[in-house]
């Protein structure tokens, strides 16, 4: 009875157990959001179902309907109608009001999405053939070296129980919560793309160039992604896992690499 009620809950009460920062098996929504950005992301994509809805469910009454009524057998007598100023002012104006509606948001995500805030710490990311390269330049040791390790998966025979096949890493992207964050994105070999779902998060990994984008983590946890460009033959085996702890936390990690 317990094990039927735990079920239940699971299925009805979304983020009972904790949230979906991991691709599942069969999913076909959204990871749960972990940033305003992503956050955002979700509400416009909503937004837009519901036209989109409205109007496939309009345009497939308006077939059914003309096919019925203006079939030969119901209608033997076709139409002398081959203009109508008064709908096509409708059918020109509507759309128009419609793709208005949703372009106010879009832009202000796009804004969003393109603003950086004040960073309070920049990560740089550096994409190669085929793992993940990370430094914090903000911190220097005694010798003047900042923090800089490679990230690489974790083979499928070294994953401990519950561990994550193709995703899980040896060494984490750690970050502070509720902290605004640049990260600096480049390559050194050829295209990559560096993505986590749950972030709202596709950055673009250019050799020569350096892109940028922000992040500003609103809870702790360990975010799932991949390289979403298809950069060799090894591509599905550069997975990206940011972790989020709280600043005592984040602190005490810094204060390790720099001793190490």
């Amino acid at each position: 009875m317990l094990n039927n009620l735990k079920y239940f809950i699971f299925l009805f009460i979304p983020g009972s157990f904790g949230f979906s920062d991991a691709a599942e098996k069969w999913q076909l929504g959204f990871q749960d959001p972990a940033t305003p950005i992503m956050e955002g992301i979700i509400n416009l994509h909503h937004d837009l179902m519901y036209f989109i809805c409205v109007i496939f469910i309009f345009v497939s009454w308006m077939l059914i309907r003309t096919l019925w009524h203006f079939e030969n057998t119901q209608n033997s007598i076709p139409s002398s109608l081959v203009h109508g100023t008064l709908i096509e002012v409708i059918w020109t104006i509507t759309p128009a009001c419609i793709l208005l509606i949703i372009a106010i948001p879009s832009f202000s995500l796009l804004y969003a999405m393109d603003e950086i805030i004040s960073p309070a710490i920049t990560i740089k990311t550096l994409g190669h053939q085929w793992y993940w390269s990370y430094e914090y330049s903000d911190y220097l040791n005694t010798e003047g070296e900042s923090i800089a390790y490679d990230s690489y998966m974790v083979p499928e025979e070294d994953l401990n129980a519950g561990q994550l096949r193709l995703l899980e890493v040896d060494s984490r992207m750690v970050v502070p919560i509720n902290t605004h964050i640049r990260v600096i994105v480049s390559a050194a070999d050829v295209l990559h793309s560096w993505a986590i779902p749950s972030l709202g998060i596709k950055c673009d990994a250019v050799p020569g160039r350096l892109n940028q984008t922000s992040l500003f983590i609103k809870r702790e946890g360990i975010y799932y992604g991949q390289c979403s460009e298809i950069c060799g033959i090894n591509h599905g085996f550069m997975p990206i896992v940011v972790e989020a702890v709280k600043l005592p936390n984040y602190i005490a990690w810094i204060s390790n690499k720099l001793n190490e």
